[in-house]
């Protein structure tokens, strides 16, 4: 069964230099399944954070399902991801002594179970995101100008 991505955070590689990724499950309530199934949710800003040896995403908002009642959960609520305790753990030593993040990159079905890929990244610097935006143009140009050779 291929994974079906519901939301990606496509400004995590302009913003962030991206050095390992891994998957975690993500623990939800109510209807907030529903209203992934729909397609709607968000990883813009949102961000992991070990607390007590448990992880928590924050920011991850997941808009109400239309046809719930009660059991909708606030859209912006903490929560929490499941991984094992020596992922945890190994995860705490590498945020704290290298001062890294950790940023979700997407949301998908697997399986029919939701799963996050976790990232673990450092911030980028002003010069290092205008280098960025210098090599995506200057691909865009040769690629540009290889189309235009064949054509000929």
């Amino acid at each position: 069964m291929a994974d079906k991505v519901i939301a990606s955070n496509r400004k995590a590689h302009f913003n962030y230099t991206i050095f390992e990724s891994f998957e975690a499950g993500i623990e939800l309530k109510g209807t907030e399944v529903k209203s992934l199934r729909a397609g709607q949710a968000s990883l813009q800003d949102s961000f992991a954070r070990i607390e007590n040896g448990e992880v928590f995403l924050y920011n991850m908002h997941i808009p109400p399902y239309e046809f719930g009642n009660r059991e909708n959960q606030d859209s912006l609520r903490f929560r929490k991801l499941l991984l094992h305790k020596n992922q945890i753990r190994r995860l705490t030593g590498e945020v704290a002594s290298k001062k890294l993040a950790l940023i979700p990159l997407k949301l998908y079905f697997k399986n029919g179970l939701v799963k996050v890929e976790l990232a673990l990244a450092k911030g980028k610097k002003l010069y290092d995101k205008r280098e960025a935006i210098k090599k995506r143009e200057s691909d865009r140009e040769l690629k540009r100008i290889t189309r235009s050779k064949n054509k000929i």
